[in-house]
């Protein structure tokens, strides 16, 4: 008897060491992607363009500046593949920006469960055709967040040539893993998505486009 309490005594500390361990390594690695992605974050933001002041006052000047605007590539070709930036091997075709969670985030092309642990990825579609699917992981600093989200929060998608999509959170939703159909259903012009803690389920944010 006294032996198999030492055993069951010495498995109780195992165990807690190896949970120990995991929530140390999660921290550690949630810590690591944050640092990470607020310096794709910096380096984006300055490669940029910078966007121009407009003013309510038209003048003969203004009127005619406004009149040479070029129309974006995007609006006259909404199926062209979304511009790129190339950082550290990793390309990213924009900025996501949660104002009510004071969070901004870059967002990498193509998905790959390597490349989401470096930042949230598109999983499919475009900002260009109102149907951008963003997959991201439950770090704190990733999509841990989203379910502090709420409808009617506003999300911004900014691309590498400086157009600003802007977006209203209608919904929030929880799918099982393998309803990647229904995840990918609906008229929806930005979906998000990230395991719940569980990783039993995956949580939804689904996104309107405001009209400007």
């Amino acid at each position: 008897m006294r032996n198999n309490s030492k055993g069951l005594i010495l498995i109780g500390l195992l165990l807690i060491a190896a949970a120990f361990f995991l929530v140390a390594y999660n921290f550690y690695s949630d810590r690591q992607a944050k640092e990470a992605v607020k310096d794709v974050v910096d380096l984006m933001e300055d490669l940029l363009p910078e966007k121009e002041e407009t003013t309510n006052s038209k003048t003969p000047e203004t009127s005619a500046h406004y009149e040479e605007i070029e129309i974006p590539n995007y609006i006259l070709n909404p199926e062209m593949d979304m511009p790129v930036e190339t950082i550290d091997g990793n390309d990213y075709i924009g900025v996501l920006e949660f104002p009510s969670l004071e969070l901004k985030l870059p967002i990498i092309s193509e998905w790959s469960y390597p490349r989401l642990k470096i930042a949230p990825c598109r999983y499919e579609g475009s900002a260009y055709t109102n149907d951008l699917i963003i997959s991201g992981h439950n770090y704190t600093s990733h999509f841990g967040k989203l379910q502090n989200l709420s409808a009617g929060d506003i999300v911004i998608f900014t691309d590498i040539e400086g157009n600003e999509f802007i977006y209203e959170v209608v919904e929030l939703e929880i799918l099982k893993p393998t309803s990647i159909e229904e995840m990918k259903s609906g008229d929806w012009a930005l979906s998000l998505f990230t395991c719940t803690l569980s990783g039993q389920t995956r949580l939804t944010v689904r996104c309107e486009l405001v009209d400007e």
